[in-house]
């Protein structure tokens, strides 16, 4: 039956559906997860990479950590290519926003106004939809730190804690088991690197298949988004017992 009105986005199943949007999100089903977790202090990011061929020059390229403005930063699941494409919106809106009324754009204003740019491509002829789910982080003087998660529908929502990607199911349910209020950035850090672990698809964790952003204020009481260096995040899994340390090396 589906196949009549899966061709184009613009038509309902009789069931109220549109496949393509559904199509989408099942294609995210397949990327590296991503986690992120509201603490107190912070926002934590992790991410699943996929390519780890020891030939990439690891430092100029990040596969699933962006950021898009000195307040905002978000993780990335899904086609690469189509998240270039709304970052960029989303880096462009952001500083529009800053030239304008000389203020950093308050987080989810920026998150509606990429989501609306998502759902105008479920809606007309001829496009399809953006193939990548965000978790954004961030954090403004309205409400302090927050985490949003969209998909490519175009919704999106405010979350303690939320999975995107492969196992993103798994995941979310150990994440509401795990999650505490008023829990701190150090222990967002554990609970993502223990939560990633257990529900990614590879047998062993390294620091070569993730990356890790945290977005704080810094003793300024300025935002700060910091990625972790393969060094630091190596150490952090050792001490957190999700990898055995290298003895043999």
């Amino acid at each position: 039956m589906s196949r009549r009105y899966d061709s184009r986005t613009t038509i309902f199943s009789p069931e109220g559906r549109l496949y393509q949007v559904e199509y989408a999100m099942e294609a995210i089903g397949n990327a590296g997860s991503a986690i992120g977790i509201l603490s107190k202090d912070g926002v934590v990011l992790v991410g699943e990479k996929k390519v780890t061929s020891k030939l990439l020059q690891t430092s100029t390229s990040t596969e699933k950590m962006y950021k898009i403005d000195d307040h905002v930063a978000c993780a990335v699941a899904g086609i690469m290519s189509d998240a270039n494409i709304l970052i960029n919106t989303a880096r462009v809106a952001a500083q529009r926003y800053t030239f304008s009324y000389q203020t950093p754009m308050p987080v989810e204003q920026l998150v509606q106004s990429l989501c609306d740019t998502k759902q105008g491509y479920t809606q007309f002829g001829g496009l399809r939809p953006f193939g990548v789910s965000f978790l954004f982080a961030g954090w403004d003087k309205n409400y302090g730190f927050q985490l949003y998660m969209s998909d490519p529908s175009g919704n999106y929502g405010g979350w303690k804690a939320a999975a995107v990607g492969a196992n993103n199911q798994a995941a979310q349910s150990m994440l509401k088991q795990d999650y505490k209020e008023e829990i701190s950035r150090e222990e967002a850090v554990q609970l993502a690197l223990k939560v990633l672990s257990k529900t990614m698809d590879s047998t062993s964790l390294t620091a070569e298949k993730l990356e890790l952003a945290e977005v704080f204020l810094d003793d300024g009481g300025k935002v700060k988004y910091q990625v972790c260096s393969p060094e630091n995040l190596g150490k952090m899994l050792v001490k957190y017992g999700v990898t055995q340390a290298l003895v043999d090396a």
